[in-house]
């Protein structure tokens, strides 16, 4: 069975989800593919203890502090690939970015490859699903270019500026499927 409760934070209202022990899903209010990888339905039920571990790794994440992801026990569900995407994304430090590009390069390397597809990778990192957690917001595109949260480009923005981030090459695409 999945559980889910609610948290209050300052970018609005986030869902998260468990299969008991573990974290399995943390979504923003609106967030595209919004529990799209749980194979059923979720029942709200508040007391389970790895959301009070969650929410207090939450309040430190949001008031500044760097808590470290190995804090919390994750079972993303996923394939193979994105799995290993997700992995990557877990080793990208705090105020930290790394493109799509440096992505699919260590994916190749992983995978005994020549080359891999960066929106291969985009799909991967698009269908994150414990958002902030496991970092897909620190991921740009090779230009500097804002895209590919499912949460949003704005919010995105509110993330990489929590923690530091140098946001001076950085830009809003003028046209994606991310806007």
């Amino acid at each position: 069975m999945y559980y889910s409760t609610t948290y209050s934070s300052p970018i609005g209202k986030i869902t998260l989800a468990c299969c008991g022990d573990n974290l399995v899903g943390l979504w923003t209010e609106g967030q595209k593919y919004h529990g799209d990888t749980l194979p059923e339905a979720i029942t709200e039920n508040n007391d389970m203890p790895i959301f009070d571990t969650a929410k207090t790794w939450l309040n430190r994440y949001f008031t500044g502090k760097k808590p470290d992801i190995s804090e919390l026990p994750l079972a993303p569900i996923g394939g193979a690939f994105r799995q290993s995407v997700w992995k990557i994304l877990r080793e990208i430090p705090y105020g930290n970015v790394t493109t799509y590009g440096d992505i699919a390069k260590q994916m190749a390397v992983n995978m005994g490859r020549q080359s891999m597809s960066s929106q291969a990778v985009g799909g991967a990192v698009g269908h994150n699903p414990i958002s902030i957690i496991i970092p897909c917001h620190r991921v740009v595109g090779s230009n500097g270019s804002l895209t590919g949260f499912a949460g949003g480009i704005h919010m995105k923005i509110k993330l990489l500026e929590l923690e530091g981030v140098d946001m001076s090459s950085l830009f809003i695409p003028k046209k994606g499927s991310a806007l």
